[in-house]
């Protein structure tokens, strides 16, 4: 194939997915002139798997994304068909916002994003070489002989990299939903020397609504109340699509136990290690035997399409068999499968060749975000796609980049998990990664990232502004509780006796009454006799605040000892085989992740604490072995 120059660029950006949008809007709006290459432009942010966004620590990623000036939060509030708020039960810290999405919208809105922004050039071809001179990357081919040159390239393949479909004993290369897969870019990336592993996820068939008997199912509405994740949407869809929920029973239980020898999972032809907590359903059967039935969910795909998700359902048994399984379920017992489910077995990087700032280790400028560093989900993809993009420009543009710690947002807790302990399964964000969790909550995000999304070019002017008005109201209203005295009158007994609250013996100021679990903001407002009227979120973050200062003081504190570590800086020249008294694992160890501070490395996986004091006197004793040229 002839080659010829396609066009040179600030920052190249290969795949369109959930990552791969992200990165490339962000590189655009930092100022670096971009290009997006994507296998199909009619597949831009597709979702091959649950058309949905959010759900625990990832609703939180969605607006950690949009408080930094990304774009998934801003397009799922315009396309989505219904919104939940999770666990608002629970406290503050595990509440998180859901919603499923209309798939086709959601990737036409998201495509209108990407034509209309400025420095970014969307084409459809495939990437299939990286050009490095100098331990450098310089560009990259295209299958058709395009040379693309740029001083950054952002890889965001996702799924595709060697991709295989299995469906019982059918085995067949492709990517996601039959798409082309990426065989000589994985065969490049091979060539280069990263490290790579082999990798599965799943998905359950799809049946037609008209086919389902709604009458044997549990309706899901969505909140009546307006929700959104971006903190830019003032229009809200209230006109909402239910869910409906269903579940397994014995007879599909039996089905799959008889049917087990046909699994790939289990006759040995999938190779690849799954998702631990998304598994298939006959994993879930195996694995949990002492449960009767499992949770299934019936997710519309969309307005304009009978297309219908099973979720909890998902598979690689033969399709006929699939058929079997749907109608032992009440509800879909003359389900019509539309597609049926499939296993897809892709290459992913270890993600420890990688540095905080997603850049590899082996290859300068050349970074990756998404599935191909091993994680799941569409959250995830974006989180990292949207911090490979910014740090990609900055570094064209000679700009400082960004490292997000484990106390800013849980996009920093992804990051750092996977650079500094890798992952041995596709990774999932979870609340229980995150030590801070009371930090990172759902509401409080643009708090948290606003400001340094204004900093590095990625929040408007205008959008700062009103972040600025509204942080100052919340300052106000929280010194106005703690200088306002409540009096124990009969109002104000009343109003606490009713609220299942042991009365007042004295006066009280109204930030300590509102501390009491039984009292909430509203009610605080009406004692204190306040005309000053406040937005809903405002209130929010004022009781929030006032209610968990003692938690929230006591969390900024241990992340003030943690800073000291983050600070502790590890000379990149170390040659940690020259410490005598560290562990040889943890000698390996620290040398394959090469952690930029104390801090980082304590968290590396066979680094002890014995380890980490030895590494600190050496450190501050000055006695810096450098590697042997």
């Amino acid at each position: 194939m002839p080659q010829y120059e396609a066009g040179t660029f600030d920052v190249i950006v290969v795949g369109a997915g959930h990552a791969g949008a992200e990165a490339a809007l962000a590189s655009a709006r930092m100022g670096a002139k971009t290009l997006v290459l994507t296998m199909n432009l009619d597949m831009i942010a597709f979702m091959p798997c649950n058309p949905s966004i959010g759900g625990p620590a990832k609703g939180i990623v969605v607006r950690e994304i949009d408080a930094l000036g990304g774009a998934m939060g801003r397009v799922i509030d315009k396309t989505h068909i219904q919104m939940r708020m999770l666990n608002t039960a629970k406290g503050p810290a595990v509440r998180a916002l859901r919603a499923q999405a209309d798939k086709v919208l959601y990737q036409q809105e998201m495509k209108r994003l990407m034509e209309e922004e400025k420095n970014l050039t969307l084409h459809q071809g495939i990437a299939e070489k990286l050009l490095v001179e100098d331990g450098k990357v310089q560009g990259l081919i295209t299958q058709v002989g395009g040379i693309y040159r740029a001083n950054s390239v952002v890889i965001t393949t996702g799924t595709f990299l060697r991709g295989e479909i299995i469906i019982g004993d059918l085995r067949y290369s492709s990517g996601p939903n039959n798409q082309q897969p990426s065989i000589k870019l994985a065969e490049n990336l091979e060539e280069l020397g990263f490290e790579t592993v082999r990798f599965k996820t799943g998905t359950p068939p799809r049946i037609n609504s008209n086919s389902i008997d709604y009458s044997q199912t549990e309706i899901q509405p969505g909140d009546d109340v307006p929700r959104a994740f971006s903190y830019e949407t003032t229009e809200f869809i209230m006109d909402q699509l239910p869910c409906w929920l269903t579940y397994t029973n014995e007879k599909t239980h039996q089905i799959i136990d008889a049917n087990l020898h046909l699994s790939p999972m289990y006759s040995g032809m999938i190779k690849g290690t799954g998702p631990r907590y998304c598994p298939s359903i006959e994993d879930k059967v195996v694995r949990f035997n002492d449960k009767p039935r499992h949770q299934i969910f019936l997710e519309p795909e969309g307005r304009n399409t009978r297309e219908v998700y099973v979720q909890g359902l998902s598979t690689s048994l033969p399709e006929h068999v699939q058929r079997q399984l749907l109608e032992s379920i009440p509800g879909l017992e003359k389900a019509e499968m539309m597609r049926a489910g499939y296993a897809i077995e892709y290459d992913a990087i270890v993600p420890t060749q990688l540095w905080p700032t997603l850049e590899s280790k082996q290859i300068e400028n050349l970074y990756t975000a998404g599935q191909i560093n091993g994680t799941s989900g569409y959250e995830e993809a974006a989180g990292q796609g949207l911090m490979a993009g910014i740090n990609a420009a900055a570094k064209v543009l000679g700009k400082e980049e960004v490292i997000l710690s484990r106390s800013d947002a849980y996009i920093g807790v992804l990051i750092d998990d996977l650079v500094t302990k890798g992952t041995n399964e596709p990774y999932r964000l979870l609340t229980s990664r995150a030590e801070y969790r009371l930090l990172l909550r759902h509401d409080n995000a643009d708090m948290r990232l606003t400001e340094l999304g204004h900093r590095i070019g990625m929040v408007s002017d205008d959008r700062y502004e009103k972040f600025l008005a509204k942080k100052e109201r919340i300052g106000e209203e929280i010194k106005r509780l703690r200088n306002v005295m409540i009096k124990p009158n009969e109002a104000t007994q009343q109003m606490i006796r009713d609220a299942g609250g042991s009365e007042l013996k004295d006066g009280i100021r109204g930030a300590d009454l509102l501390k009491r679990p039984e009292m909430d903001y509203d009610m605080i407002q009406r004692l204190t006799a306040s005309e000053t009227e406040l937005e809903d979120e405002v209130k929010e973050q004022v009781e929030i605040q006032v209610k968990y200062e003692g938690y929230i003081e006591k969390s900024l504190q241990q992340v003030a000892k943690l800073k000291k570590m983050e600070d502790k800086k590890i000379p990149e020249n170390i040659d940690y085989h020259s410490i005598s008294g560290i562990a040889t694992e943890a000698r390996m160890k620290l040398s394959e992740v090469r952690p930029l501070s104390i801090a980082q490395a304590s968290r590396i996986s066979g680094v002890n604490p014995a380890d980490i004091s030895i590494l600190l006197v050496y450190i501050e004793q000055g006695r810096i072995a450098k590697v042997s040229v």
